[in-house]
C-alpha cells in the first residue's frame, strides 16, 4: 500500500511561551523552536506500521520554506521512505482551501492509495484533511484512532466522537484520513537514524512542477484571511481555584452549591 502523509513544521508548544507580536497580525515566531506537528508525527507512526505489515511505501510531503525539510528528515530517520518539500514564494498567505489544493497536486503526481494527516495543526483548524478529500473526490474520515487493513481495497476504522464513544465505519480505497493523537505510540528517533538520512535528496516541488497558478493559490486565492491576533479580556468575577486535585474539587463543589448550581 502506497502511503502519502501531510506533515507541517509547527512552534513547538513544549519549548516556547507563544506570544502576539507588537502590530497583531500574528504570533511573535523570532527565536521559536520549531517540531513536526505531534498529529501529523502519530499519521506518520501509522503510515509505517501500515506498511510493515502490508507492504508499499510510505512518502511524507511538507508545504512550507526550506527549513521544512528538517522535519521530512525526521519522518524519514522514523522510517518514511522518501521525502517531498512544496515551496514557492506563490504559496504565501494561502488558506486551508489554498493548502488542500496544493496537497490535491501532490497527490494526484503520485500513485497513493492512502492519504493521511493529523488531526489538526498548529492553527487548530481541522479543515485541510476534509478538503483535500472532497477535491479528490475521496471518502473521508476524521478524528481516527483505530485503522484495520481489510483486504486490498477497503479499511475499517475506528473514531472518536462525543461522549466518549467509538465509531466504527467500512471505507473504501484510495480514501483520506485525519488521525486523533493516542492512536499509536510514535517510535523514539535517534541522532543515528537522522545521520543515516542527512545526505538523502530531497525533492522539491513549486507551483509551475505542480502546475498551479497564482490565482488557485496564495493571498490573492484565499477565501479566509487573518485580521487579528488578541488575548482576550478576562471576565469579571472570574475566580482561580488553587491548590491540591482534591483541594480544588472540594472548593469547586461548595461553590456549585453556593450559585444553585448543587444541591
Amino acid at each position: 500500500m502506497n502511503i502519502l502523509v501531510c506533515v507541517k513544521r509547527v512552534p513547538d508548544p513544549a519549548e516556547n511561551e507563544i506570544e502576539i507580536n507588537k502590530d497583531g497580525s500574528d504570533i511573535d515566531r523570532e527565536d521559536l523552536v520549531y517540531s513536526v506537528n505531534e498529529w501529523d508525527n502519530y499519521a506518520v507512526e501509522e503510515a509505517i506500521q501500515i506498511r510493515d505489515q502490508h507492504g508499499g511505501s510510505v512518502t511524507v510531503v511538507s508545504v512550507g520554506d526550506e527549513d521544512s525539510e528538517e522535519i521530512l528528515r525526521r519522518e524519514m530517520a522514523m522510517g518514511a521512505d522518501q521525502g517531498i518539500l512544496v515551496s514557492d514564494d506563490a504559496f504565501q498567505g494561502s488558506d486551508g482551501l489554498g493548502l488542500a489544493t496544493i496537497l490535491k497536486s501532490v497527490a494526484e503526481s503520485g500513485n497513493y492509495d492512502l492519504i493521511l494527516a493529523g488531526a489538526q495543526s498548529d492553527e487548530g483548524a481541522a479543515q485541510t484533511g476534509g478538503m483535500l478529500a472532497a477535491l479528490l473526490d475521496y471518502p473521508y474520515a476524521s478524528l481516527v484512532n483505530e485503522i484495520q487493513v481489510q483486504g486490498g481495497d477497503k479499511l475499517q476504522v475506528g473514531r472518536e466522537i462525543e461522549g466518549g464513544n467509538q465509531e466504527v465505519n467500512e471505507i473504501e480505497l484510495p480514501c483520506v484520513l485525519s488521525i486523533q493523537s493516542g492512536i499509536n505510540e510514535p517510535r523514539y528517533v535517534g541522532i543515528r537514524g537522522i545521520r543515516k538520512v542527512s545526505g538523502v535528496e530531497i525533492p522539491e516541488k513549486g507551483a509551475s512542477d505542480l502546475g498551479l497558478s497564482e490565482d488557485q493559490v496564495g493571498e490573492q486565492a484565499a477565501r479566509v484571511k487573518r485580521v487579528d491576533y488578541f488575548h482576550p479580556e478576562m471576565g469579571e468575577g472570574a475566580e482561580i481555584l488553587e491548590g491540591s486535585t482534591e483541594e480544588v474539587a472540594e472548593k469547586l463543589v461548595e461553590l456549585l452549591k453556593s450559585k444553585g448550581g448543587l444541591k
